[in-house]
């Protein structure tokens, strides 16, 4: 008999086929499953694999009722943060995510993000959507070169390291700050900076790609921003708990940031609207790694840490060791 399987949010039609092949699967059909209905089906199904993404909280909570009959949570996400790892652990329950499959769509989608924010593609949009007819001067709507400007990055993983190969190409002067230092041989001409303060006055562009933890929470704040100089651009295509929001606002209100850029938000569909009204806030619905290949992959690569571990092997993407 094939795996019992849940996939309890909504992923490409690959995928989906791959899932009824492979497994005796249950899947969410027009909207991901809440978690009254993924432990529902999870029971009724007598589930060994529930695939999630960050859509549904596993809680220590949610993970106690989950049947004995579930042996590996499967996120479709790099980021776990949405998933009580301790919790699973205690009970025996693998939990993987998909990393590196969708480091290239996002650095690509970060670069949409700092060219976007830096040239204004906002109020030049706006502009077209209320059809024009009025002549800019030579001085007017003016935005920022990126090329050859300083980029700042925090967090030199997967992602930070292609966002610093990208920038290479616009002949940017790359800074990182990161847990660690790279080796030279993957640092590539980039900047180790060790301390996050120190980074910041020296950014004409910052983007952010660390994890949200305690250590990382709202390490963007009131503090923070002021540090950067007047006039530089704000990134993030990370996670929104990097970022205090109001911070964010008065940066941009005050003109201290000269735009910025987010695909993530603290609060994620309900996010603040106040954001909405600065024409110099690029906004995105947490779309980085929004393409058919990479959400292939992804649904792909938690199928197979679920294959892996309903036969009795070793997860490919282990949170916990």
């Amino acid at each position: 008999m094939p795996p019992r399987l849940i996939v309890a949010c909504g992923v490409p039609a690959a995928v989906a086929a791959r899932a009824r092949a492979e497994f005796d699967a249950r899947i969410a059909e027009d909207q991901d499953m809440t978690i009254s209905a993924l432990l529902q089906a999870a029971g009724d199904h007598q589930a060994q694999a529930v695939v999630v993404t960050s859509a549904q909280k596993m809680t220590a909570e949610v993970i106690g009722r989950l049947p004995a009959s579930v042996r590996i949570i499967a996120t479709s996400s790099v980021g776990y943060d949405h998933i009580d790892v301790a919790a699973a652990q205690a009970r025996g329950i693998a939990a993987t995510n998909t990393p590196g499959v969708l480091t290239e769509c996002t650095a690509d989608f970060t670069f949409l993000l700092i060219l976007a924010a830096s040239r204004r593609a906002r109020e030049y949009g706006a502009i077209m959507q209320s059809g024009w007819r009025q002549r800019y001067g030579l001085g007017d709507a003016l935005g920022l070169r990126v090329s050859g400007k300083t980029l700042g990055i925090l967090g030199m993983g997967r992602i930070g390291q292609a966002v610093a190969a990208r920038a290479r190409g616009f002949g940017m002067r790359v800074l990182y700050c990161n847990r660690s230092r790279l080796p030279p041989d993957r640092e590539h001409g980039a900047e180790y900076v060790a301390e996050f303060r120190a980074l910041l006055p020296r950014c004409d562009i910052l983007t952010l790609h660390a994890p949200a933890g305690p250590q990382t929470s709202r390490i963007m704040n009131a503090e923070t921003f002021a540090l950067l100089p007047r006039g530089a651009v704000f990134v993030n295509a990370a996670r929104g708990a990097l970022v205090d929001e109001d911070a964010l606002i008065g940066a941009l209100a005050s003109g201290h940031l000269f735009a910025a850029g987010l695909d993530v938000f603290a609060s994620e569909p309900d996010y603040d609207l106040r954001l909405r009204d600065l024409p110099t806030l690029f906004l995105a619905p947490h779309m980085g790694s929004a393409t058919i290949e990479t959400r292939n992959a992804m649904g792909f690569r938690a199928l197979d840490n679920a294959a892996a571990v309903c036969a009795g092997r070793d997860p490919i993407d282990p949170l916990w060791h």
